[in-house]
């Protein structure tokens, strides 16, 4: 099968489009004829080495894929061929590896049913931005109906998916982009306001958004740009949840002593299998009552996995970059 495979940890251009042998299914495994494959850009950091994430060289890099299944090994009972799959990843050493690829193995309980109403691409989108989103706005930031949350970035794959997670739980939201386009999808996907955050000054508005309170949770996509701006517009007892960062910042501890703030970092490979099995269920409900509806933003063939590193790091983030064998 072809693959896309790393030989030594460094810029883009390691990415290599190769042969490589089929995949075989062992105990509790099953192997996917993959149609869709999904880029994070958590993968543009493990391909550079510079993630706590380094798996052994070479390694066909790629958590988030979908497609169908080809064959199972023994002792599974939950999947057959034929079956269409998207893979939930994240939990286990070899979640974040194998799915740039035609074909991809991985453990059967990491493989979950894809609803007929989703396409491949939509279904590879899910695992690591829509279990990010959950995570992060649900399960570590505790998010409540009522509440209003402000979502940095949120034209993107993960912001997206936070905005339409947000709008089942009666979650008021103000997204920023950095583009008309991504602005007008921001409000497509149900937030009640829509900031330019290329402008100066954007994050004034949300004082008077939010009758001069702040919103009660943040969830943060560039810390490093973003984060001592945060800590002055967020409410009294916010909760900062930082998803990104790429670099150090420097802040003021004493406005999060004096708001009694709560800073919240997360990184989806720490939830356990059981927390990982919650995320899911509620993202399968979603799914099932049409509430998530992942959005593409471009396709790209396999062979062009240089492009997609590029481009899913390029600022104006405007859904899912997903990749096709």
């Amino acid at each position: 099968m072809k693959a896309i495979r790393i030989h030594q940890f460094g810029e883009a251009d390691v990415l290599s489009y190769e042969d490589v042998p089929d995949p075989v299914a062992g105990p509790g495994e099953a192997v996917v004829a993959v149609k869709a494959i999904g880029v994070n850009p958590v993968e543009t950091y493990i391909r550079a080495g510079i993630h706590l994430i380094r798996p052994e060289l070479p390694f066909i890099p790629g958590s988030d894929a979908a497609g169908v299944v080809l064959s199972v090994g023994d002792g599974v009972g939950n999947l057959k061929p034929g079956d269409r799959v998207y893979a939930a990843g994240c939990v286990g050493p070899d979640a974040w590896e194998g799915a740039y690829a035609e074909q991809l193995l991985r453990r059967a309980v990491d493989l979950l049913p894809l609803p007929d109403n989703l396409s491949f691409a939509q279904g590879a989108a899910l695992g690591v931005p829509y279990g990010t989103a959950q995570w992060a706005l649900i399960h570590r930031g505790r998010a409540q109906a009522g509440e209003t949350v402000l979502i940095h970035g949120a034209s993107g794959a993960v912001g997206t998916a936070a905005l339409q997670i947000a709008a089942a739980h009666g979650i008021t939201t103000i997204g920023t982009a950095g583009s008309e386009r991504g602005l007008d999808l921001v409000r497509q996907h149900g937030a009640a306001h829509a900031l330019d955050h290329t402008k100066d000054g954007y994050l004034d508005a949300v004082a008077e958004l939010t009758d001069g309170k702040g919103p009660q949770i943040i969830l943060e996509m560039l810390a490093n740009v973003n984060l001592a701006r945060d800590m002055e517009v967020v409410a009294k007892y916010g909760r900062i949840v930082i998803i990104g960062n790429r670099g150090p910042i420097e802040i003021n501890a004493r406005e999060a002593m004096m708001k009694e703030l709560d800073l919240i970092g997360i990184a989806l490979p720490n939830a356990t299998a059981g927390e990982m099995a919650e995320i899911h269920d509620a993202l399968g409900k979603g799914l099932a009552d049409g509430s998530l509806d992942p959005v593409i933003g471009k396709e790209l063939p396999l062979a062009e996995a240089i492009e997609a590193h590029h481009a899913v790091l390029r600022p104006g983030a405007y859904g899912k970059i997903v990749l096709i064998p």
